[in-house]
């Protein structure tokens, strides 16, 4: 593969323009296209094949204006005053006007004061008023699906809100036009600015740093198209995009880094520049294809969960780290042509711009001296520190909670007047798949449902048919649709429980009538059910591959199985670090602490896996490299570090600053996934991989570097430390060859 590698390299810088005007063009012509096509993200939950699905689908086939209204969704405004909102009429009255006035997004017919249709409709007044007349609910029925919402719309509904509020009234509101999410970018143009500064700290020179941000922007440009364009054939969730922008910033950056050192130590050492290349896309090359076939396996795995939504995501990643992968191998060593002599120019004063040679002292150098001579203190510090950081993961809490920080007040105004359960009914579907008369089984079940515990007003729950009278639905009715409304969240475990409840009343339903579960409650819960369900097997077939990917790349058995503990380790401890701030709601850094989001831990697994799996590689190829040409164990570990720790350092800052920025987005589980992430790099790349990983080859000498004979037969000898390029003959007069200083200048 090095070979392969090595001649790729060269023919890219070769054929430079060539190969830069077609990345460019592949950029331009998504662009024009998507901007023909316009396709749009989806906000919809789909679990095919559970019993939250099966309640949907009878809802569309035999409850089709139910059906319309709940793909419509629904916005509610929340209206409050310490005085009584009868003292408030006229306020809320003139909100209730010039709600009317939005007929885009708001049904004028759907929204009246609460307090008017309490006092016309006493049967109506504990829906739409809190038992103190306190709190009262605006139900809005939306003319438009929610994924056809504007940030526009969102504008207008919040201006509304805002100028009603005031004078002792309380306005506040929850549900679609609430959720619109803004149009990001601030945390990319944030990740790219941090990655710029450490680019330049890394090589100490303007254009050099310049080129791993020019190929992050072409390869993230070209991944977030290809799902943008994606997303006119799939529903694919628009939280899809920020997942994909960070890998591929971290990542395409990440591999452009360490090509671009490696290329600098080539010509520290003497080559030409386009030799300097091939070697550079041949050895670091090698490490950064192996590096992203790990990442990509740990995130298509996520297909195995079994989640439509949980698979494109998955799928979308692994096609975002293959086009950084391949522009690292072909846009980098083409940018490199075109920047020629001047690749390393200007130089920043006061940094160093050369690679560190064996003997000259660095701070890699004087750690790596640190832990070969104290390997067993080391390696015990920095698995105690992970095992402290880690404690708070025995409180861990799941939940899906998709309420926005601009809808919070409004929910707790929910509670307050109406129960935690107001916001989340569960949709109860019966049927006959005989086609018979579903009233006998309708009623039983209403009857049983109202004796559960947890169930909210049980003695107004009431059935509604699909018979061909409208005005009288019950009447020759073959599927009833029961609304309930439980007591707690819909993320409580008594909601939870109470939907297990009415599920088992099918087993002694009269006429063998079929009972399911469905809402927006019911889906979280059943795709939450799954995704803890799927962690273990996802782990088992995404370490497996895994470990056989790096018993290829290291030959060894005992390194794989020491960057598998290590990674056990990492996770651990950032699944404690999640829960202390997210959860437990330490430092302020989250202004509403609840439950981790249910997708967080097996997405964080499967990328954490596979970025963890990534510096095992960039860093110990190195050492590996410099074993198989005759160092000693120890002093390969040296030098390895030496020479690696730098590129590993400032991958890992690029990452972490890239993941932290997205903290800044509007989106929750973007925040969550962002912190998470950056602090798994930090936990992995600092501690495990740079202290730990280092520390146990140490204490295993020779051992670390043995595969067995039968086994060295099977496993492909991929070349990742370059010996078929070490053989190769550099021409004696090539023309382009030149003397270049230990300082880097070409």
């Amino acid at each position: 593969m090095s070979l392969a590698l090595y001649r790729l390299g060269r023919f890219a810088f070769r054929n430079k323009w060539w190969f830069v005007a077609t990345w460019l063009a592949a950029l331009v012509a998504l662009g024009a296209l998507m901007g023909a096509i316009q396709p749009k993200f989806s906000s919809s939950f789909e679990l095919p094949g559970t019993d939250s699905d099966r309640a949907m689908t009878i809802l569309r086939e035999d409850f089709p204006a139910a059906n319309e209204q709940q793909s419509k969704a629904s916005t509610s405004i929340l209206v409050a005053a310490d005085d009584g909102l009868a003292n408030h009429t006229q306020q809320i009255d003139a909100l209730v006007e010039q709600a009317r006035t939005l007929p885009r997004v708001i049904d004028p017919e759907s929204i009246a004061n609460p307090v008017t249709v309490a006092q016309a409709r006493p049967e109506m007044a504990a829906t739409v008023l809190g038992d103190d007349g306190k709190v009262g609910l605006i139900q809005v029925r939306q003319n438009i699906p929610a994924d056809d919402l504007t940030a526009d719309d969102k504008d207008q509904f919040e201006a509304l809100l805002a100028e009603h509020r005031g004078d002792g009234l309380v306005v506040e509101g929850t549900g679609s036009l609430m959720q619109v999410m803004e149009a990001g970018g601030a945390a990319e143009l944030l990740g790219f600015a941090v990655a710029f500064v450490v680019m330049i700290v890394a090589f100490g020179a303007l254009v050099a740093a310049f080129i791993p941000i020019l190929t992050a922007i072409v390869g993230v440009g070209i991944s977030i198209l290809l799902l943008t364009l994606s997303a006119a054939v799939f529903d694919i969730q628009s939280s899809a995009t920020a997942i994909i922008t960070m890998l591929g910033i971290a990542v395409s950056i990440d591999y452009a880094l360490f090509i671009v050192s490696r290329y600098r130590t080539e010509l520290n050492q003497g080559n030409d520049r386009e030799l300097a290349v091939g070697r550079a896309v041949g050895t670091a090359g090698s490490a950064v294809m192996f590096a992203g076939l790990t990442v990509m396996i740990a995130v298509a795995a996520l297909s195995i969960v079994g989640i439509p939504f949980v698979t494109q995501m998955g799928l979308a990643a692994a096609v975002a780290i293959l086009i950084a992968v391949l522009g690292a191998i072909t846009l980098i060593p083409a940018l490199l042509g075109v920047f020629g002599r001047f690749a390393f120019t200007p130089r920043i004063p006061g940094i160093r711009h050369g690679d560190e040679t064996d003997d000259q002292p660095s701070n890699g150098l004087r750690v790596a001296r640190v832990i070969t001579r104290h390997p067993w203190p080391t390696a015990v510090a920095g698995l105690a520190l992970l095992a402290i950081a880690a404690i708070p993961m025995s409180n861990l809490q799941l939940g899906l909670d998709t309420t926005t920080n601009s809808e919070y007040a409004a929910t707790q105004l929910l509670k307050r007047g109406f129960g935690e359960g107001i916001n989340g009914p569960l949709l109860v579907t019966v049927s006959d798949a005989d086609g018979g008369d579903i009233a006998p089984a309708a009623d039983t079940v209403v009857a049983q449902i109202a004796t559960f515990a947890d169930v909210a007003n049980p003695n107004q729950i009431q059935w509604i048919g699909n018979g061909p009278n409208p005005a009288q639905n019950q009447e020759g009715a073959t599927a009833a649709l029961i609304t309930v409304t439980p007591e707690q969240s819909p993320s409580g475990e008594a909601t939870h429980h109470l939907m297990e409840q009415i599920r088992g009343i099918g087993s002694s339903a009269p006429g063998g009538a079929e009972i399911h579960v469905g809402g927006q409650t019911a889906i979280m819960s059943d795709i939450s059910s799954k995704l803890s369900s799927s962690l273990i097997p996802f782990l088992v077939l995404v370490v497996g591959l895994a470990f056989i990917i790096l018993m290829i790349v290291f030959r060894s058995i005992l390194v794989p199985l020491i960057a598998t503990l290590g990674f056990l380790f990492s996770v651990c401890a950032t699944f404690g670090a999640a829960v202390f701030i997210f959860q437990e709601g330490h430092f302020g850094l989250i202004e509403h602490p609840g439950p981790l989001n249910s997708f967080i831990p097996i997405f964080l697994v499967g990328v954490v896996f596979g970025l963890a799996m990534d510096y095992q590689v960039f860093l110990v190829t190195r050492m590996r490299e410099e074993y198989v040409h005759g160092r000693s164990p120890k002093d390969s570990i040296i030098i390895g570090y030496q020479h690696g720790a730098r590129v590993v350092t400032s991958a890992a800052v690029v990452m972490i600053s890239v993941f932290v920025a997205f903290m800044l987005a509007p989106d929750t589980f973007a925040r969550m996934m962002g912190f998470s992430l950056a602090a798994a790099v930090f936990f992995d790349a600092f501690i495990i991989r740079m202290i730990v990983v280092p520390a146990v080859i140490t204490l295993l000498g020779e051992r670390a570097w043995k595969l067995p004979s039968w086994l060295d037969r099977i496993l492909p000898n991929v070349d990742v430390e370059g010996t078929a390029i070490r053989k190769l003959a550099q021409p004696a007069n090539d023309a382009e060859a030149v003397a270049v200083s230990a300082s880097g200048q070409p």
